[in-house]
C-alpha cells in the first residue's frame, strides 16, 4: 500500500480550554493486521464530547488517552482486507479505530452496516451511540408521561435532538434548549419541537420560565452551567433529571457553582447520572426501533461534516464552544 496512515495523536493534556496544540499530525506506514484483525480505511471519523474526558489523567469510567497516542473514537470505514473471513473487501463497518486513515482491528468487534438501510454515517449519530444514550435518558430516568413538560437541553445535538423527539412521541410537551436563533428555528420547524428557547438571549431565564408555565416534570441535561441554573428553579415535585453530560463546563479547571441541592429532598426530585454503555441491550433495541422511525420519515437528524482528517482537532475544539450544528462528523480524504 502506497498511501500512507495520517493520525492524530494527544500531544499534551489541556488545562482548561482544548486546542490544536494539544494535538500532533503524523503520517505513518498503515499498519498490518495481525492475527484476528481486519484492515481497514477510516471513511468517517465521529466527534462526541465525552472524548474531552479521554484527554484527562483524572479518573473516570475509562481510561485516558496516553499521550503520543492516537485519539479514540467510532469511526465508520471500509475493510481493506480481513483475513479472518468474517468481511469482504469494500464492505462497510462499524467500529472504534480513532483519528486515523487506516486502522487495525480485531474483526469480532466490527459490526456490518447496511447501506441501502440508512446512511452508514447514521451509525455514528441518530442510530449509534448519540440516539442510544438519548432513549436510555428518556425512556429509563426521565420517563415523560402524556402532557408533561420535557426540556432538553444542546436540543438541536445529536443525543438532544432526538431525546426530544422520543419524549414527544411519548406523549409530552417538547420544551428545546439550544444556541442561537438559527438553531432555535431547526429545532421548532424540523425537528417539531413545540418550543425552543435561546440560551444566549440575555433574557434566557425569563424565556424559559415564559415557555414553562405550569414547570418542568423531566429533564434532560447535556449542558449544565448557566442552562443548569436557569432550569432547576422551575423543576416540579417528584421531577426527573437525566444527566447525560455537561458540556459547557468541560473546561473549566475549577468545578462551578451548582444548585442548592435542598430542592432535592424539598421538591422529592430524582436525579441520575448515566453512561450508556452500561445499558448494552439498548444498543440492539435501539436501532432497530430508531431505523424504523427513520424509514417512515419520523425521525429528524442533522449532520456537521467536517472535511479532512487533519480539520479533527479545531472541528472538536469548536464542538466543545457550541459551535457545530448537529452531529459533527469528520470525513476522512
Amino acid at each position: 500500500m502506497t498511501e500512507s496512515n495520517r493520525r492524530i495523536l494527544l500531544r499534551a493534556r489541556p488545562e482548561g480550554r482544548v486546542g490544536p496544540e494539544h494535538f500532533e499530525t503524523v503520517d505513518e506506514a498503515p499498519p498490518s493486521p495481525r492475527p484476528g484483525e481486519a484492515l481497514l480505511r477510516n471513511r468517517f471519523v465521529s466527534l462526541d464530547p465525552y472524548m474531552r474526558g479521554r484527554m484527562s489523567a483524572a479518573k473516570s469510567y475509562s481510561a485516558p488517552v496516553e499521550i503520543g497516542a492516537v485519539m479514540e473514537g467510532q469511526s465508520v470505514a471500509q475493510v481493506v482486507e480481513d483475513p479472518t473471513g468474517r468481511f469482504g473487501a469494500g464492505d462497510w463497518v462499524l467500529g472504534g479505530a480513532g483519528w486515523q486513515r487506516f486502522s487495525a482491528v480485531p474483526a469480532a468487534g466490527l459490526r456490518k452496516l447496511d447501506p441501502g438501510a440508512a446512511p452508514v454515517t447514521t451509525a455514528l449519530g441518530v442510530l449509534g451511540m448519540p440516539g442510544t444514550t438519548a432513549w436510555v435518558g428518556v425512556t429509563e430516568i426521565a420517563s415523560p408521561r402524556p402532557g408533561e413538560t420535557f426540556v432538553v437541553s444542546a436540543a438541536s445535538g445529536a443525543v438532544g435532538g432526538v431525546a426530544g423527539q422520543i419524549a414527544g412521541r411519548m406523549g409530552a410537551r417538547v420544551v428545546g434548549i439550544a444556541g442561537g436563533p438559527e438553531k432555535c428555528a431547526f429545532v421548532r420547524e424540523e425537528l417539531g419541537f413545540p418550543e425552543c428557547v435561546d440560551h444566549r438571549a440575555p433574557d434566557f431565564a425569563d424565556r424559559l420560565a415564559a415557555a414553562c408555565p405550569e414547570g418542568i416534570d423531566s429533564y434532560f441535561e447535556n449542558v449544565g452551567g448557566a442552562v443548569q441554573r436557569a432550569v432547576f428553579p422551575l423543576l416540579n415535585d417528584f421531577a426527573r433529571v437525566a444527566f447525560c453530560g455537561m458540556v459547557a463546563e468541560y473546561n473549566d479547571a475549577e468545578p462551578a457553582p451548582g444548585p442548592n441541592l435542598m430542592a432535592l429532598v424539598r421538591k422529592r426530585l430524582k436525579l441520575q447520572g448515566f453512561i450508556v454503555r452500561d445499558h448494552p441491550r439498548a444498543f440492539a433495541d435501539w436501532p432497530r426501533i430508531g431505523g424504523a422511525w427513520l424509514r417512515e420519515g419520523a425521525l429528524k437528524y442533522r449532520e456537521d461534516r467536517v472535511q479532512g482528517l487533519e480539520n479533527a482537532p479545531e472541528a472538536f475544539a469548536g464542538l466543545l464552544a457550541g459551535r457545530n450544528f448537529g452531529k459533527l462528523i469528520v470525513e476522512v480524504t
